[in-house]
């Protein structure tokens, strides 16, 4: 049952680690795990939270990661195991609000922070290595549940146990799934990306690229 109130239940961050893939070596920053008190939001980064590949990973538009606990729980029974908190690689568990529905721009007040949904997370190879299951980001691709990106938009701290306060939504109903189903599955839509002012500069991109290729 969701929650009465959508709020953060567990902060995560975490640092590099280094680990051999296939006999070669590889680092990721993956591993995060829980931490209590405030946590300061700035710049692009929440306080001790670090990222390996800095061309696909962290920047403004992914500053902070968020996955919901309804999700995670969803997969819990898909995989036959418990998770914890930060699993997935996220900065903030979320309860009571549905992440996938949320829409780009829409923008959420936790703590004395402002974030921005930006975009979903696309998992590679190294979400395979953290759930020890190589196969894992394909199934992951196919739940079309991605969780969301934020923005930093307004520097502040948070904590677990904070609300998560919706303070707007944009004038259009492009959500996060939306983008998500859109990359893996339904190209033909890829022009509905372009009409949506927030959305990031990578997808941006990334849409005007393909929607030249198909003309």
């Amino acid at each position: 049952m969701a929650a009465e109130t959508a709020r953060v239940l567990s902060v995560n961050v975490g640092g590099v680690r280094k680990f051999d893939y296939h006999g070669r070596p590889a680092q990721s920053a993956i591993w995060k795990s829980p931490v209590s008190g405030r946590v300061a939001a700035r710049g692009v980064n929440l306080a001790g939270d670090r990222q390996a590949d800095l061309q696909a990973h962290g920047g403004f538009d992914k500053a902070v990661y968020a996955y919901s606990a309804e999700d995670q729980r969803w997969w819990e029974r898909e995989i036959g195991r418990p998770l914890s908190y930060g699993e997935f690689g996220e900065n903030l568990t979320s309860e009571g609000i549905e992440l996938n529905d949320a829409l780009v721009g829409e923008r959420w007040q936790i703590g004395s922070t402002v974030l921005e949904v930006s975009e979903p997370r696309i998992p590679c190879w190294r979400l395979g290595v953290r759930m020890n299951d190589e196969t894992f980001p394909r199934r992951f691709s196919k739940a079309l549940r991605p969780g969301t990106y934020l923005r930093i938009v307004i520097e502040g701290d948070l904590g677990a146990g904070d609300e998560i306060r919706v303070l707007g939504k944009p004038d259009h109903d492009l959500s996060i799934r939306d983008v998500f189903r859109i990359y893996t599955h339904d190209r033909d839509e890829v022009p509905r990306l372009l009409a949506i002012p927030q959305l990031s500069e990578s997808w941006r991109g990334w849409a005007e690229h393909l929607s030249k290729r198909e003309r």
